[in-house]
């Protein structure tokens, strides 16, 4: 059976085609991502940005047409903060059902957050008995999960993006220090307002933040999802990385090794989310995947066909 999971999302739309035997075994055919800034503009208007909304269209019709050619029987969906927000987002569905025959399924935060710790576990087949935290950084919001033995999964959606706290807070290239410290001020009073007090055994950071950040961390030629995958980083490195993207103009940021195209205008608050979120719960590493909620889709929908 081969399945098509679409995730569009705040900053980026991104699809995995793959052909899955016996319930259990995923074999990637495609992994396709775009940055398309579905989200511009949202927060302050309460409207998709038309460019961005036609931008978007556009791509996810390339992304369901290569799908089709590769033999896709059944596309998953899943959109995310962007399209929960804009006032206009059943009216952008529409006219993606209309001109695809896909149609979007808009999914809570929670939702979004349950699909990355499959993706999370499943991916690395992790032990069961681990403590484990899940940071998903998106452009309008970042979920975290923490997942403990015996318990039900503690799950949470907050409003917290790289592409929101941009535009809320950051006025100037580069940032000012009163910037910086406003982004940082932003995300701790966010997460003391969780209440949640405990210490992970395991950190793993999900989507395009994270994933940038590593292939900056490795200063990449050209992103490697099989480099990315699975690379361990230190806190002491992401306040490391951190302090110089800092420094640094968007052209300056642009032109480094491993950034990723259309990221380095929002890198500096989504890093600064990831790195608040490390220091609040105490983790000095973090387990980087490359595998996010188009991963958690097609888990879902194998153990919807096979329970057992």
């Amino acid at each position: 059976m081969k399945l098509a999971a679409l995730d569009v999302g705040t900053n980026t739309v991104l699809m995995l085609v793959a052909e899955c035997t016996n319930g259990c075994e995923v074999r990637p055919l495609k992994d396709l991502s775009r940055i398309t800034r579905l989200g511009r503009g949202v927060e302050q208007s309460g409207y998709l940005d038309p460019d961005s909304a036609n931008f978007t269209l556009a791509t996810i019709k390339d992304f369901v047409s290569q799908a089709r050619e590769l033999g896709a029987q059944k596309f998953l969906t899943a959109a995310t903060s962007a399209l929960r927000q804009a006032r206009d987002g059943a009216e952008f569905i529409a006219k993606v059902r209309a001109e695809t025959g896909v149609t979007l399924e808009i999914i809570s935060g929670e939702t979004e957050a349950y699909l990355s710790y499959l993706a999370s576990v499943r991916g690395f087949k992790l032990d069961p008995e681990y403590h484990l935290l899940i940071i998903d950084i998106g452009g309008g919001s970042t979920e975290l999960i923490f997942a403990r033995p015996g318990r039900p999964l503690a799950l949470t959606s907050l409003e917290l993006g790289s592409v929101r706290l941009t535009e809320r807070i950051v006025k100037h290239d580069p940032p000012t220090a009163a910037e910086n410290l406003e982004l940082e001020r932003t995300v701790d009073e966010t997460l003391a307002s969780l209440g949640w007090d405990f210490h992970p055994d395991l950190a793993i950071g999900i989507a395009g933040t994270v994933t940038t950040l590593a292939s900056l961390a490795l200063e990449l030629d050209r992103y490697d999802h099989a480099a990315v995958h699975g690379l361990k980083l230190s806190r002491e490195r992401v306040v490391e990385l951190l302090g110089r993207l800092r420094t640094l103009n968007l052209e300056q940021r642009k032109a480094l090794p491993g950034m990723v195209e259309g990221r380095a205008d929002v890198i500096i608050a989504g890093v600064t989310i990831l790195e608040r979120i490390l220091s609040h719960f105490g983790t000095e590493h973090l387990l980087v995947s490359d595998q996010g909620v188009r991963w958690g889709l097609i888990w879902h929908e194998l153990d919807r066909l096979s329970p057992a």
